[in-house]
């Protein structure tokens, strides 16, 4: 439960960080991040931040199979670690939490 609290308070704050960054900024994503590769020292954080999200895919895809869910399933959460980076992964944290408290109820019988 301490995990899903922690995942579900990053991915609030952080997407409301990201929405209103967004909002603000003067020039596209898309502009931003071709900016960011142009330099030696900026590429290597996104090439790091990328690998880092790589690690997380195949975790949540490792986790996914291991519950017996379908890849399309996973697939929202790919493409929002592929833009996002880290809401992708915090998102299935959440929901993957919801799931598994779900689980642990009991059943009442009839």
């Amino acid at each position: 439960m301490a995990l899903r609290l922690i995942a579900l308070s990053a991915l609030v704050l952080f997407s409301l960080y990201t929405a209103w960054t967004m909002l603000i900024a003067e020039q596209s994503l898309v502009a931003f991040g071709l900016e960011l590769i142009s330099q030696p020292d900026t590429a290597q954080l996104v090439i790091d931040l990328y690998l880092m999200a790589a690690l997380a895919c195949i975790w949540m895809a490792d986790d996914n199979r291991a519950r017996g869910k379908s890849l399309v399933t996973l697939l929202p959460y790919l493409l929002l670690t592929a833009v996002f980076v880290s809401v992708g992964p915090l998102l299935y944290l959440v929901v993957r939490g919801f799931g598994r408290e779900r689980q642990a109820r009991p059943v009442p019988c009839r």
